[in-house]
């Protein structure tokens, strides 16, 4: 009996976070809703792991 392979699954850097987990959301205040800073949030589209399997990664072009 042959032994199983195991493969680790590729993964890429996310791009929204550039491969740290976190993103930049810009506050906003008041009625005229200006911005007064940013804050750091988990990133939404990796979950904070900052790397997003090859096959879930949308391809260039569309």
């Amino acid at each position: 009996m042959a032994s199983r392979k195991t493969t680790k699954p590729t993964t890429i850097p996310c791009l929204p976070c550039k491969g740290t987990g976190e993103v930049s959301r810009p506050v906003r205040v008041g009625r005229q809703r200006r911005t007064v800073g940013q804050q750091t949030g988990m990133c939404l589209n990796c979950f904070g792991a900052g790397e997003v399997a090859a096959a879930d990664s949308p391809s260039e072009g569309r």
